[in-house]
């Protein structure tokens, strides 16, 4: 007998006693879009009867309430939809499968933890955001492009990875410590174009959802957050497109049922033509040169009975950048995900995923003789296993998912007579693991507790020779590990902890605890994810990373939830951070691990995030203190130091603007502290060359970074099935010239003095895009 079989009699027994005992019956279904099919996350289900429960559908529009007989009142809402309300007689387990439609009247901006009004307050849940993607398309970015990671960078807490970036950190994590998943397959380099747009096409994605700080118990793998993005089901009523035509870039969307309203597809596909300006240039030494990115979001999924689902999704993305007759660059990821929810019964539901991703890179010179060719690559297979049991009080989750990774992180390949050497690196092995169960409490009305444990489990694999540097960098042993062997276990248990205290339904304190490890790594002494940024796996020289972090918070809401408050204080411990030697050697390294350092870390912060909701005015402004250090014992005499990621002051503001129904304007403003750099602290004269050294790490600063964006959205007149509308845009309407590098060099005039030289990327920016949808 299986462990399924073994996990369906035990809760079909536990159910079914529980409700001969007690004469419960339970309520479920799934509640969907009227006009396209497509669940909705987060939907709010109350029971109204002599006491008042409520629930959330799940990330597949599933709920299950479970109460004693007799007549209630059920009311279903979703932010932007019209309620439906029904009474019902519960005297046996109910079906009760919804549709809602959308109320077009309503205007509102939503970046909230869910949809239930005020369940900012109620939920136990701190330190996630979740982003509405109909507001995502009136908040201006660069070059038109609507961007989700752009979006979220305006959120209390996130900090931008530099001007034009989609890099990101949050409270006081390094950029790889984000996970960020695309229905449930991990991206491992979330930019195209070296960080300027995202790999997800807005067109194609139906929820983010962002945590910072609480994580839940089924997710891992990484320190500081959780990017969880969802693509599109597609609509299983009708046939549609949309797209839009920009200035770069170019989109289009199909989907439509594949049998009307038991299955359906979503193709979505994104292409910049910046290459085809180039081939234009009379500049012959740029005319023919590459600058473009690709990505295609696919879908399909088939209802195969009531109890019984299948989605099958894909993301293919390819970054080409090359300069003629000189070299090219190109880089992509590839996720697969199959996925099966399979219903045991109304309380327990189940989600079983097979998950496939690559990430690759290839760079090549085009003028050598000796045909030079640098390939690396990662590849995770991934089985993942996901319960979630209902009852009256509580939402029980756990699961089990086992990951194995390939890293190949270097192979340089040139023909004999070349003078550059070819280089294989050898390629690592491991399996990362982990089993969790949590539950949300609804202990009282008052009081909300979700509360669990993960046990993360990481092994090196063989093939490979591994080995072991003292403090200096010499190898001090080495050992040669035959093919599925295991080298090397770590174990860490991850416990997780919040709970939320109404004061009344307006009113509310949170606190949260928890603990996260990471085991993949990423070395790079770029700010932002770069192509070429070289990853590692934890070994017997790097230990999992771990963070421990607490956070308090108070909630309000107030003029009948049209307004949003919240006041967040946190804390981070980190501990095995990794940092480089002076002058390390990073890439095409065969003994990169004897240039690591080890230490360890502090982020401690206050996040103030204010909002409003509704109305012809809305938007939200949120503001960050913080103070990201790291020490190392080599490094800065022993001291904390602030990290390159540290900023004292992050401000975001945006405001939209609904002037009628075809008219929408909004701004975004955003100021921070310029991030920490080591400058030099003198130089000397080599063989004529001039050569700076340099003392204290990060102990300078960047100028600030400021700047406003604008936007206006004109919306056509619907002419049948057919709809369009118009995005202008100005990106750095100030034309301030922020600062995204600085290099120090000799003064022209006296060589004796040096002179500090910034780059900057952008100045005043227009675009113009139309968007269409039949």
């Amino acid at each position: 007998m299986s462990i399924k079989q073994y996990l369906f009699i035990f809760f079909l027994f536990f159910s079914s006693s529980g409700v001969l005992a007690q004469n419960k019956f339970t309520l479920s279904g799934t509640i969907r879009d009227a006009s396209s099919g497509e669940t909705l996350i987060g939907a709010t289900i109350k029971i109204i009867g002599t006491t008042a429960v409520g629930t959330l559908t799940n990330s597949y529009g599933y709920f299950a309430l479970t109460q004693p007989e007799g007549n209630y009142t059920v009311t279903i809402s979703y932010t932007g939809y019209l309620s439906i309300s029904k009474t019902i007689n519960l005297n046996k387990d109910t079906k009760l499968n919804e549709e809602l439609k959308t109320a077009n009247e309503l205007a509102e901006v939503t970046v909230s933890a869910n949809n239930r009004k005020n369940e900012n307050v109620k939920s136990a849940q701190m330190g996630l955001e979740r982003v509405d993607m109909k507001s995502l398309n009136s908040i201006p970015v660069l070059l038109g492009e609507k961007d989700v990671l752009k979006t979220i960078q305006l959120l209390p807490g996130v900090k931008s990875g530099g001007e034009g970036n989609t890099g990101f950190y949050v409270r006081g994590g390094a950029a790889d410590q984000n996970l960020i998943i695309l229905d449930e397959a991990v991206v491992y380099n979330s930019s195209h174009l070296l960080g300027f747009f995202s790999t997800f096409n807005a067109d194609a994605i139906k929820d983010v959802s962002l945590y910072k700080g609480g994580m839940p118990a089924q997710y891992g793998g990484r320190l500081s957050s959780v990017l969880d993005v969802k693509m599109d089901d597609g609509n299983n009523k009708e046939f549609k497109f949309q797209g839009g035509i920009g200035l770069i870039a170019s989109r289009l969307k199909a989907e439509g049922p594949i049998v009307k309203d038991k299955g359906s597809f979503m193709v979505s596909f994104r292409r910049t033509y910046i290459d085809l300006f180039l081939r234009a240039s009379p500049d012959s030494s740029i005319n023919g040169s590459t600058l473009n990115f690709y990505d295609i979001n696919a879908k399909a999924n088939y209802k195969i009975n009531d109890k019984n689902t299948i989605y099958i999704s894909g993301y293919f993305g390819k970054d080409n950048i090359g300069v003629k007759d000189l070299f090219e660059n190109n880089w992509g990821n590839v996720t697969t995900t199959i996925r099966l929810n399979h219903i045991f019964s109304d309380r327990l539901f189940s989600n079983t995923s097979l998950i496939y991703n690559n990430y690759n890179y290839t760079v090549r010179l085009l003028n050598d003789v000796t045909n030079f060719k640098a390939t690396s690559l990662v590849r995770d297979f991934n089985f993942k296993e996901d319960f979630q049991y209902f009852s009256n009080q509580h939402t029980l989750r756990f699961g089990l998912n086992a990951t194995h990774h390939r890293i190949s992180p270097i192979d340089i390949t040139t023909d004999q007579e070349s003078q550059v050497n070819p280089l294989t690196q050898e390629k690592r092995y491991g399996l990362e693991s982990a089993a969790y169960i949590s539950d949300e409490w609804a202990v009282t009305e008052k009081l909300n507790l979700l509360y669990g444990i993960r046990l993360a489990a990481f092994s090196l694999l063989g093939p490979g020779n591994f080995s072991r540097y003292d403090a200096a960098g010499n190898t001090i042993s080495r050992d040669n590990v035959p093919s599925g062997k295991f080298y090397k276990n770590y174990f860490n248990l991850e416990p997780r902890f919040s709970l939320s205290y109404l004061f009344n339904d307006e009113n509310s304190v949170k606190a949260s605890y928890n603990r996260n490890t990471q085991n993949i790594h990423i070395l790079t002494n770029a700010t932002s994810s770069s192509p070429t940024d070289q990853y590692v796996l934890s070994s017997n020289n790097i230990k999992p990373e771990i963070a421990d972090q607490i956070a308090l918070g108070y909630f309000k809401n107030f003029d009948e939830n049209k307004y949003e408050f919240s006041g967040e204080v946190y804390y981070k411990w980190l501990q095995n951070q990794i940092d480089y030697k002076n002058a390390a050697e990073l890439l095409a390294n065969t003994n990169v691990e004897s240039e690591l350092l080890y230490g360890k870390g502090r982020a401690y912060g206050l996040e103030l995030f204010f909002k409003k909701k509704f109305g012809k005015l809305n938007g939200w402004v949120g503001y960050t203190l913080s103070r990201t250090e790291r020490k190392f014992a080599e490094l800065n005499n022993g001291n904390y130091f602030p990290s390159r990621q540290d900023r004292t002051h992050d401000l975001s503001l945006v405001v939209i603007y609904n002037l009628n129904k075809r008219w929408t304007f909004s701004s975004s403003f955003i100021y921070s502290t310029g991030n920490a750099v080591t400058f030099p602290a003198g130089k000397y004269i080599i063989s004529g060359q001039t050569a700076y050294y340099y003392t204290q790490r990060n102990a300078g600063r960047m100028p600030y970074n400021m700047r406003l964006d604008l936007s206006a959205t004109l919306e056509g007149k619907n002419t049948g099935k057919f709809h369009s509308s118009w995005n202008f845009g100005v990106y750095n309407a100030l034309g301030r010239k922020n600062p995204y590098s600085i290099e120090f060099i000799n003064d022209p005039n006296d060589p004796s003095r040096t002179v500090a030289e910034q780059t900057s990327l952008f100045g005043l920016i227009p675009s113009i895009t139309w968007n269409f949808k039949f």
